[in-house]
């Protein structure tokens, strides 16, 4: 008799919570939505009590009390724990089997990481924890046997087309009889594959955020539109899969239909294939190692007309080349990185700065901020201490071109 999962859903009011809440709505005899977790949408985050009665929800701490009345008005007896605290609570509770990681930033880190180190199932959509903290995380994963699952549906694909042992043990990856010669990476290009630098010089939020393929958050979609989300998952990648930089090539493939490939040393490509929607790698990572329904669209190979695949141009998308210069410097600089992104990201979005500015911030930030060579010993505290320095270097790059 197969077990049911309790599943806690951090991030649950987000796009990759949409849809893992879809899915779990329409397999209730194999997956109870333990907990859920929101920062912003709070009504929206209610309405989902309402509908999935969890156990627990994790709020802003200076929402607990008022959210807690408001549930308990509704006649719903859920424990409301509120801030970091709150989301490492549930991460870790003995109750939750597995921990859909899908906070976006930062902020993701702590509950994600507390999770690795309470051996728990994590599904991973947050890229933070590994673009920050990849040898905590990796070695946290390891040391207390905790599964680590990609959501991203470049990094599925990638877990989906290895052979079972490197899916079990990355390490594995370097044995010369997987052939394993290289990963690919596919991107969409963005909303400004097909325009020049000048016209992404004058672009709009509503213009970088209006994604060709794929409905997502605001944040991500601006990092889509200038391919530093590319970059970060190449970052990624590096963790996941134990490869360095130059084991792991992009490549622009506008249909969105090729998921991701693995290169083999008899000159294979094995490719996974699908429709756009983020319900396909969620379902499998799930429902992990069988198959559920994820309730997407199936793929229509007869309506394909033909699939493109394009070099990227690093001058036009620098945050892509930047991305790789800090993978290549180590894991201070790609902390540099991440935290000068999300400010200069945050600034577009606010209207301080053009898009092609976010691509100039992270740059300088890399070149002037001098932080301390991160080895295999770095905790979440000296993360942290970076990440904070750059935020602060970031603001003042921002107030600068504001």
């Amino acid at each position: 008799m197969v077990m049911t999962q309790r599943i806690a859903v951090l991030g649950a009011t987000g796009s990759i919570g949409d849809s893992t809440l879809a899915i779990l709505a329409a397999q209730p005899q194999n997956y109870e939505v333990y907990a859920l977790s929101g920062y912003h949408r709070l009504d929206k985050l209610f309405a989902l009590c309402q509908q999935f009665l969890p156990k627990r929800v994790s709020v802003p701490t200076a929402a607990v009390d008022d959210f807690a009345q408001r549930l308990s008005a509704a006649g719903l007896n859920i424990d409301v724990v509120g801030g970091e605290v709150g989301l490492v609570d549930i991460a870790t509770d003995t109750q939750t089997d597995t921990v859909v990681a899908a906070i976006v930033g930062a902020a993701g880190l702590p509950s994600t990481l507390a999770a690795a180190r309470a051996g728990k199932r994590i599904l991973l959509a947050n890229k933070e924890a590994l673009v920050m903290a990849g040898k905590v995380m990796i070695n946290a994963v390891k040391t207390h046997h905790a599964t680590l699952l990609p959501l991203d549906s470049e990094h599925n694909a990638i877990f989906q087309c290895l052979p079972l042992a490197i899916q079990q043990d990355n390490t594995q990856v370097h044995q010369p009889n997987y052939g394993v010669r290289k990963l690919w990476l596919t991107a969409s290009g963005g909303p400004f594959l097909q325009q020049s630098f000048a016209q992404m010089q004058q672009a709009s939020v509503a213009e970088a955020v209006k994604h060709p393929n794929w409905s997502m958050g605001q944040k991500i979609s601006v990092d889509s539109a200038t391919m530093m989300n590319k970059g970060l998952e190449l970052i990624e990648a590096c963790h996941l899969f134990d490869l360095p930089e130059n084991k792991i090539n992009v490549v622009i493939h506008p249909q969105s239909i090729i998921h991701s490939m693995v290169e083999y040393s008899d000159g294979s490509f094995l490719a996974q294939l699908g429709s756009p929607d983020m319900k396909t790698p969620i379902a499998h990572a799930l429902s992990y190692p069988d198959r559920i329904d994820s309730g997407s669209q199936p793929l229509d190979l007869f309506a394909l007309s033909g699939l493109e695949f394009i070099e990227p141009d690093l001058q036009k998308f620098a945050c892509l080349r930047l991305a790789r210069q800090a993978m290549q410097a180590g894991t201070q600089a790609t902390i540099v990185l991440n935290a000068a992104n999300e400010i200069a990201v945050a600034a577009f979005l606010n209207g301080q700065i053009r898009l092609t500015d976010i691509a100039d911030i992270n740059a300088q930030a890399l070149d002037e901020i001098q932080v301390p060579v991160l080895d295999e010993t770095a905790d979440i505290e000296d993360i942290l201490v970076i990440d904070k320095i750059a935020r602060q270097h970031a603001d003042t790059l921002v107030a600068k071109l504001a």
